[in-house]
């Protein structure tokens, strides 16, 4: 059983066949279920091994992230993986969190062999030797959380993202706001701690508003982290703010979980918002500004499967800002009367 029995039962080329098995080319939806359909029927299953030695593709892709066991992450990974599978292609992936001399032979060995077509970073700024060595070997690359010189990349602006999520309290009436970031070295390799923070002091300056050294907490990203943090900034009544700003969702759910083992109760006499669109923010009524990790994820392949199809132009090869969204639950709202 053979390509043309598939072609001659779905009523299509062999060509049309090819394609719409192999991922290669535009083919219709209704074609390509025709051929699927077909395929099943004839018990046909495509050599890769032979069209990977005739278009020097392996159809597979290597992704590599600092951590799996974090929600932002793992949604990325899971978008990723779902979008590949959807487009025939296979996925490798490669976890640096076990330091600088993994890292290092992940990308001076593993994703130089031949197994991978092209490689997806997430939330990594790699080095100019890191980029060299997989330009060399002709690797196209896509970049999540920040700009690649040489590569498409698709990034949060974490300063404006800060801003908004600031002057959200603002408007409510706010003017005792108080910031949850991540220490330096919990932001990975683009410093989303930097921008964020950035983006709470220009928002709070602008409105003419403070920032009192002791409201001002550091964290880890995580729920215990955001926990710890609020209840060493929450445990002092004569000086306490009316809302926080939190960098991450997972560090406001810690900060509402310790208010209310304080007695404090949200958002009547703390409101509380962060930034991500994580599951549990539902859970909890917290207002965010969402960064849809999943849609950075299926835009990743879509620009990586772009980059398999034809040449991207280098005007192409840009940095690419992802959807944010501001998502108003009720952990926030007007200040209490003094």
């Amino acid at each position: 059983m053979g390509i043309k029995d598939v072609a001659a039962l779905a009523g299509v080329s062999t060509a049309t066949v090819s394609r719409a098995l192999s991922g290669n080319g535009q083919v219709s939806e209704k074609a390509r279920l025709k051929v699927l359909e077909a395929a099943k029927q004839l018990d046909f299953v495509p050599s890769f091994s032979a069209s990977s030695l005739a278009s020097g593709r392996n159809r597979n892709v290597g992704v590599v992230v600092p951590s799996v066991n974090r929600w932002y992450f793992s949604q990325i990974v899971d978008s990723v993986a779902a979008s590949l599978l959807d487009a025939g292609y296979d996925l490798t992936l490669y976890n640096v969190s076990d330091g600088a001399a993994h890292r290092d032979r992940v990308f001076s060995e593993f994703l130089l062999r031949q197994r991978c077509d092209g490689v997806i970073s997430v939330a990594l700024q790699l080095s100019t030797s890191e980029l060299d060595q997989l330009h060399a070997v002709q690797k196209p690359i896509v970049g999540i959380g920040g700009p690649l010189p040489g590569a498409d990349t698709i990034s949060v602006n974490e300063f404006a993202v800060a801003q908004l999520a600031t002057e959200h309290l603002i408007s409510l009436g706010h003017t005792r706001i108080a910031y949850i970031g991540g220490q330096e070295d919990t932001a990975v390799d683009f410093n989303i701690s930097e921008g964020r923070r950035r983006g709470y002091e220009v928002a709070m300056e602008a409105a003419g508003l403070e920032v009192l050294p002791s409201w001002v907490g550091h964290a880890d990203f995580t729920i215990p982290g955001g926990y710890a943090s609020a209840k060493h900034l929450l445990g002092h009544p004569r000086n306490r703010p009316t809302a926080v700003f939190c960098a991450s969702d997972e560090m406001a759910i810690g900060t509402i979980v310790a208010a209310r083992e304080l007695g404090i109760r949200v958002p009547d006499a703390l409101s509380v918002i962060g930034i991500d669109g994580h599951d549990l923010g539902e859970v909890f009524g917290l207002t965010t500004v969402a960064q849809f990790p999943a849609l950075q994820g299926a835009r990743a392949v879509q620009r990586m499967l772009q980059r398999f199809t034809g040449p991207a132009e280098a005007d192409e090869r840009t940095n690419h800002t992802a959807h944010t969204e501001m998502i108003i639950r009720s952990s926030t709202s007007a200040p209490p009367e003094s």
